[in-house]
């Protein structure tokens, strides 16, 4: 699966609860460390997650923060690496969504 398949699925969610694609677009930022235009170059790309992720410049170390559930599965709970990484970019969008301030989804 590809970023580039996810990708405006999380803008639409965003969106539809009025928050803009750049919030999207920090969020993946603030956890990756890619910058907008090398974030950019991953989605035309159609990079697949794992290589998104195993390529990302800098992973955030405040990312193993993040705690909950996103499809039945505590976050913090996932053995598999890469996995656990999309679970926790799909619980920023989550509460992104949610109407979460962007300071406490980037954990500020």
């Amino acid at each position: 699966m590809s970023v580039t398949s996810v990708y405006p699925h999380y803008v639409t969610k965003a969106e539809k609860k009025g928050r803009p694609k750049t919030e999207v677009d920090e969020i993946i930022r603030w956890l990756t460390g890619y910058s907008q235009e090398e974030l950019e170059a991953q989605l035309e790309k159609q990079t697949d997650f794992e290589t998104f992720f195993a390529e990302a410049p800098r992973l955030n170390p405040s990312r193993t923060l993040i705690q909950g559930v996103v499809c039945g599965v505590r976050v913090e709970d996932i053995e598999e690496q890469t996995m656990q990484e999309i679970r926790y970019l799909d619980k920023l969008i989550d509460e992104l969504a949610k109407g979460k301030a962007m300071e406490k989804i980037l954990r500020k």
